[in-house]
């Protein structure tokens, strides 16, 4: 029998030693071999989404607006040319009814069909009114394109509006408004725009007045419909879908579509007529008065031209011209101006104090609005006052988050940091077609108005210092500049958001500004065209087309406090408070 050679235990460990190393020298030898690695082409440069977009503009007015930008989800949105800012007295506060009968019944469904026909598309389907706009839109599953416009066409179109669903609407926007009231927080910068722009177009009220609710019927819709619904004043844009369908589905769905008062028949001008016969004068897009009277109308009594008609006379009967001066129109017929300039007044609202609430743990506060007249959407300027907006930011006495949040802005070191009776302080900037307005809004504790107001103008008075500690420094433009920027693009990310934006660019712009000219827009902002704009603003130097008056708006709600006595703040202390910080003009 053979016995197996065994080595000393210490050769053994020095063979075993060398055979790693061998090993190892082998491995490493093949890791010194030459290898051909991947090569990697040149990274083009990203496409800005407006390069994507199209817009095309169909016969009867309708524009078409795309942004092919692929992902999983489709946006669809139809932007009508209407809002608060249009309605006349006979339709004031109707865009806020309006936007509540969207998705009720319509000629081709039930509301309960329409209801089903929502919930089986999923995604997001809505309707908002604002004081220049109305959006329908819809944001679904790519394969679900067609059925989201058929349903916001068919909203939009062919609604039945009853008389029930109206009144339905009617009493819950009743209930609405009572609770909205309750909340200065809601109310007040709704009436600051009424302030600021008194008895005008976008001081005209976005909620509905409760005392009109039992003016507006199912006929005052159908005026507001046929006022602002026409082809011209609609843009339906897509976000995802290709151009040339969504052409197809808005020809499908809307091109059939006339303005009110044009019809079919030879006795009317039609789209295809003469230039000279086209020109004339179309009927009036809402009820006419020489429909029949209601029977609560007294409108055919007060028509004088009646008296002089006759049957009994052995020929027919004929009608001299009328003076047009002499027919007293039913207040539906009065005509819609579609372009007159906003004017803005400033000026000073003070509501009812807010009661003591009933948690004695809830803070007893004050409400205050400090606004200006500012610039249009379409102005240069207005990169430089969304950077001013940001820059002054502002939030509440309290919030969880880091610097990230604006917590380094204005409004927060200067105010919220510093005085621990301020509850909250925020910056804001609404801007329209012909006008804007930019102030701060705060609640403080109810002693502290006036010191309130003084620290909010101070804050918009050092905007354009030149010297001193609170003039503006390159470390917080620069901050609110890549704030503004990540903002922009990151609320891009959002398809319901994308898509709003080519809507509402497309209907004011008549195209979209691309998202790179924008970036470059609040990169070319400097500090010397941030004072320049902050003294144009709260210099009360605006000119605007409307001719502005260049005075303050402040509205204020103090709040009550137990066992003490409120000081009413008037407006003369008001603007001499303004005055000394060097802003507006009274």
């Amino acid at each position: 029998m053979s016995k197996a050679l065994s080595l000393p235990r210490h050769l053994s460990r020095n063979a075993t030693a060398t055979a790693t190393a061998t090993s190892s020298l082998r491995t490493t030898r093949r890791l010194q071999l030459p290898r051909h690695y991947a090569t990697v082409s040149p990274t083009p440069p990203a496409r800005d989404p407006a390069d994507l977009d199209q817009i095309t503009t169909l016969p009867n007015g309708v524009r078409v607006a795309t942004e092919d930008l692929p992902g999983h989800f489709s946006g669809i949105g139809v932007y009508i040319d209407a809002g608060s800012r249009y309605e006349n007295d006979a339709l004031r506060g109707v865009s806020h009814i309006i936007d509540r009968l969207a998705f009720k019944s319509t000629s081709h469904r039930s509301a309960d069909q329409m209801l089903e026909a929502i919930e089986t598309l999923g995604g997001n389907i809505q309707c908002a009114s604002s004081r220049e706009s109305l959006m329908y839109q819809s944001a679904t599953f790519n394969s679900a394109v067609p059925d989201a416009i058929a349903l916001l066409a068919d909203t939009i179109r062919d609604p039945q509006n009853t008389e029930e669903e109206v009144e339905r609407q009617l009493e819950t926007a009743d209930y609405e408004i009572g609770e909205i009231w309750g909340k200065p927080e809601l109310i007040l910068p709704e009436l600051v725009h009424m302030a600021a722009y008194k008895d005008n177009t976008l001081g005209n009220p976005l909620l509905c007045p409760k005392e009109r609710l039992q003016s507006i019927d199912r006929r005052t819709v159908e005026a507001y419909r046929k006022a602002f619904f026409r082809p011209e004043r609609i843009v339906v844009a897509f976000a995802g879908v290709n151009h040339h369908e969504a052409v197809k589905l808005t020809e499908h769905y809307f091109g059939d579509m006339k303005a009110p008062g044009i019809t079919t028949s030879a006795a009317a001008p039609s789209l295809d007529a003469p230039q000279d016969q086209a020109a004339q004068p179309l009927q009036p897009p809402y009820p006419t008065s020489q429909t029949p009277p209601q029977k609560d109308s007294s409108l055919m009594s007060k028509i004088p031209f009646l008296k002089s008609m006759s049957t009994s006379a052995p020929r027919p009967a004929t009608v001299s011209p009328l003076d047009p001066a002499q027919i007293i129109p039913h207040p539906l017929d009065q005509p819609i101006t579609y372009t007159t300039p906003s004017h803005y007044t400033g000026g000073f609202l003070t509501l009812p104090p807010l009661p003591i609430p009933p948690n004695p743990s809830l803070p007893r506060v004050s409400h205050i609005h400090l606004a200006f007249e500012s610039l249009p959407i379409d102005s240069p300027d207005i990169y430089a006052l969304a950077t001013l907006q940001t820059l002054l930011g502002g939030g509440g006495s309290f919030s969880a988050g880091g610097p990230g949040k604006g917590m380094y802005s204005r409004l927060y070191t200067n105010v919220l940091n510093q005085y621990g009776w301020v509850e909250n302080c925020v910056a804001f900037n609404h801007a329209y077609t012909d006008s804007g307005l930019f102030g701060i809004s705060a609640a403080c504790g109810t002693q502290f108005v006036p010191r309130m107001l003084d620290t909010m103008a101070r804050e918009l008075s050092l905007l354009s210092a030149e010297t001193g500690l609170g003039r503006l420094s390159e470390t917080e433009v620069k901050r609110a500049k890549n704030q503004l920027r990540s903002s922009l693009l990151m609320n891009l990310e959002s398809r319901m958001v994308e898509l709003e934006d080519l809507g509402r660019q497309v209907q004011v712009h008549g195209r979209r500004v691309p998202v790179q000219e924008m970036v470059g827009n609040i990169e070319a902002v400097t500090i010397a065209d941030l004072r320049r704009v902050a003294k144009q603003v709260f210099g009360g130097q605006v000119k605007n087309v409307g001719g502005g008056s260049g005075a303050p708006t402040v509205v204020l709600q103090q709040g009550e406090e137990e066992g003490v006595r409120m000081k009413e703040v008037g407006w003369a202390e008001v603007q001499e408070r303004i005055a000394r910080w060097g802003l507006g003009r009274r």
